[in-house]
């Protein structure tokens, strides 16, 4: 049987290698250290859903070109200047 990963052809050597790689274990907190995002703070960042509008979107996204931000790092400046105004 012929397998495919990604679009690519994976074959019964190769996963036998990750068979048996994964049968010896794997060292879980260098797994935990490298999996992911880089952490934000401390303990783990929520996820908070909001939706904006073609304008809304293509406003930030300018002022984030602008000041070389991705989207992210834009909003949240946004949210933390707001809230210090507050």
């Amino acid at each position: 049987m012929e397998r495919k990963i990604q679009g690519q052809y994976v074959s019964e050597e190769q996963l036998d290698d990750w068979v048996a790689e994964a049968e010896k274990g794997y060292d879980i907190a260098w797994l935990k250290k490298r999996m992911g995002r880089p952490a934000r703070s401390d303990r783990a960042a929520r996820v908070v859903p909001v939706r904006l509008t073609d304008a809304e979107l293509e406003a930030v996204m300018a002022r984030a070109d602008r000041e070389h931000l991705n989207r992210s790092e834009a909003i949240r400046q946004a949210l933390a200047q707001w809230a210090a105004a507050s």
